[in-house]
């Protein structure tokens, strides 16, 4: 279709996009709104509608949408995120007991639900993304509690005084102390923010360390949410309803598993990646871009690391945005124990140790207060100097809430001490340092320069998992016998 083109309907198409293909630029004075005329829902006459598909510091992808009709005078305008659905849901935790708390900069998605435990109080999902603060949150809440309740008072009283009751109980959270210290006032209370898109956030002030007023969790969507967030047909064939066996009892089966089926094809894999490898071939599937959404290419190739095990080295690299990802998945049995690893570095040459960083696997830097926990980066397999640079680019191009105007100048000044530090140290610049890497499912490696001895720099302790990493981990309810029965009887 030519650039004159107009379609079936008599609109104009939409302009192409431009240098690189990127479909969310940068905001700056370049990037213009695309306007398409579009139908007013008040008065049914023509309107115009403009969309800016850009990057922000907070959102960062985002939809900018505003609607002018020129007949009726009606205006709207409306945030939505344009992020892709990340692989696992976030829930985050927040226990609020100072200002500083209700000041927290809050980014909550459309698909985010809200929950106050201490009142049993819980909002459901919106339409619209906002970027607010925990005050703003609450303030909104109140606001629209408050509406229609002198109506509630004539209609339906004891709803009215249920209400009442809960906006008191809001109106006293905006009424904490003004020092961090003081968390054992009656007003502290606890908010809960949980997205199964796994984007939405909540302003660290302690960046990049962890915060201990603010903890979160990373889950795996369940088959509601799935369906909810369009992911998952709920027509599909392994959610229909079937009777149970015997009992005569309709029940709504999950998504069909059996165990021994998913162990061969994970076994087919593996050896198909081997055979590869072992003919110095590197496997390639195609995939989507997860910054820019184009179509690219995943290698993959297995390497024997030695003295420790084998590894799958997966790599994506896109030529539309330039956007450049790897990963390292562990294969082998389970191991019966955690592994912590300490590393004294002290000159150039142990920066270029290699290092494994399982995507189980927390790792930390005492002198430098950098503490990441399981699941940053993913799975790596690189040196040391790699690892810390890495760090370095992440957070500085992810971490929310440390640019623009609404940053403070304090924490910004800080975190940039901070990258400083990191830089030292990457280069050499910086000793003595200690790495720790803290896995427990023992997949993790630091590579030994006097193997087969043992290195006198290097402290390898193996313990026993607790209850919690094992739940974490879902091995506390694995089934390793008779699982054939199991998944048949399913």
């Amino acid at each position: 279709m030519s650039e004159h083109d107009v379609s079936a309907s008599g609109e104009q198409p939409l302009p192409k996009l431009n240098a690189g293909n990127q479909l969310f630029q940068d905001l700056d004075s370049n990037v213009s709104a695309t306007e398409i005329e579009s139908l007013c829902m008040q008065c049914h006459n023509n309107g115009m509608t403009k969309l800016l598909l850009t990057r922000i510091p907070h959102f960062k992808s985002i939809i900018i949408m505003s609607f002018y009709c020129p007949h009726c005078g009606l205006k709207n305008s409306e945030v939505q995120s344009g992020e892709a659905v990340q692989e696992k849901g976030h829930r985050y935790e927040l226990r609020c007991g100072s200002k500083a708390d209700l000041n927290r900069q809050v980014v909550r998605n459309g698909t985010a639900s809200v929950s106050f435990p201490d009142w049993d109080f819980s909002a459901p999902p919106t339409t619209t993304s906002k970027l607010t603060t925990v005050e703003g949150l609450i303030s909104h809440f109140i606001d629209d509690l408050s509406m229609d309740q002198d109506q509630r008072k004539e209609l339906v009283p004891e709803v009215y005084e249920q209400i009442a009751s809960l906006i008191a109980r809001l109106r006293t959270a905006l009424d904490l102390p003004e020092e961090h210290g003081e968390q054992n006032s009656d007003n502290a209370f606890t908010v809960v923010i949980d997205d199964p898109t796994g984007n939405s956030y909540v302003e660290n002030l302690c960046a990049p360390s962890p915060d201990p007023r603010l903890s979160i969790q990373y889950y795996h969507r369940t088959r509601e949410q799935m369906i909810q967030l369009g992911l998952l047909n709920p027509d599909a064939e392994d959610a229909q309803e079937t009777e149970e066996a015997g009992q005569g009892q309709v029940v709504t089966k999950g998504p069909r598993i059996n165990a021994l089926q998913e162990s061969l094809a994970a076994e087919n894999v593996v050896r198909a990646v081997k055979e590869a490898s072992q003919s110095h071939e590197i496997l390639s599937f195609p995939a989507n871009c997860s910054s820019c959404n184009a179509p690219c290419d995943t290698r993959m190739q297995m390497v024997d690391i030695p003295h420790f095990q084998e590894v799958i080295i997966m790599s994506t690299t896109c030529d539309d945005c330039g956007y450049k990802s790897n990963e390292v998945k562990c294969g082998g049995a389970i191991s019966s124990q955690g592994r912590r690893i300490t590393l004294k570095i002290e000159d150039k040459d142990d920066l270029s140790r290699d290092i494994l960083k399982s995507e189980t696997s927390s790792f930390n830097i005492p002198e430098l207060d950098l503490d990441m926990v399981a699941g940053t980066l993913g799975g790596r397999f690189t040196t040391i100097e790699g690892l810390i640079r890495q760090v370095h680019n992440e957070l500085d191009s992810r971490v929310p809430f440390m640019e623009g105007d609404s940053a403070v100048a304090e924490r910004r000044e800080r975190f940039k001490r901070f990258l400083s530090r990191l830089e030292d140290a990457a280069e050499g610049r910086l000793f003595p340092l200690n790495i720790t890497l803290d896995d427990p499912m023992s997949h993790s490696y630091i590579q030994n320069i006097y193997a087969p001895d043992a290195d006198p720099n290097m402290i390898i302790e193996d313990y026993d998992r607790t209850f919690e990493q094992n739940e974490d981990l879902g091995l506390n309810d694995i089934n390793v016998e008779n699982y054939e029965h199991g998944s048949e009887k399913a």
